[in-house]
């Protein structure tokens, strides 16, 4: 498989790339590795690049009271940054670290608006991903909210089986919203 057909494949599936559309994209789009602990943003930094996951696993979390609380965790095919940083180009108050060796497409914050100002069908791409983006993140809020930590544990093993050989326990069960030891009860009723 080459280095950007997954990112084409994604693209396609929602707006028909023309060829031209999907040169822009190898262009402006540069593979990049991310080995395992290595952060891709780290606090109080501006992010330059926004991510697609070929490979591997991503998350992004924040210290609050000294604590690594994990608000996303993305593997492929899956964008990623810190995004309110990167739409904003502010410091950001996450970082984002690769859990696993990953392989990664980088686009600069300018080559993406370059590729909106060039094509009509990526700019309805990028609209279209924003718009997923938010209504995960406002069904996520709810999960949290209305979901028992079983339930979230659940789903999301449901949803991607494999997280479990290549995200370490305490990062799920901070993304979930609850402690390891919780996690690790939930686990042992499931099993048993």
């Amino acid at each position: 498989m080459q280095t950007h057909d997954k990112l084409l494949d994604v693209m396609n599936r929602l707006v028909s790339l023309t060829e031209s559309d999907k040169d822009l994209v190898r262009t402006s789009f540069k593979p990049i590795s991310g080995e395992k602990q290595s952060r891709l943003v780290e606090v109080g930094q501006i992010p330059r690049c926004l991510y697609f996951i070929n490979q591997g696993y991503v998350r992004v979390f924040a210290l609050e009271d000294g604590e690594e609380m994990t608000s996303h965790l993305n593997c492929p095919p899956g964008f990623i940054t810190a995004f309110s940083s990167f739409i904003r180009q502010v410091p950001s108050e996450d970082c984002v670290e690769c859990l696993t060796h990953a392989d990664l497409l980088a686009i600069t914050r300018d080559s993406l608006h370059q590729l909106y100002a060039l094509s009509p069908r990526l700019t309805e791409f990028g609209r279209i991903i924003f718009e997923q983006s938010v209504a995960y993140n406002e069904q996520r809020i709810k999960e949290l909210k209305s979901l028992t930590a079983e339930q979230r544990y659940l789903k999301l093993l449901h949803e991607h089986p494999d997280i479990i050989q290549n995200v370490p326990l305490q990062y799920i069960a901070s993304f979930i919203g609850i402690k390891p030891e919780s996690l690790s009860r939930i686990r042992r009723q499931i099993i048993s």
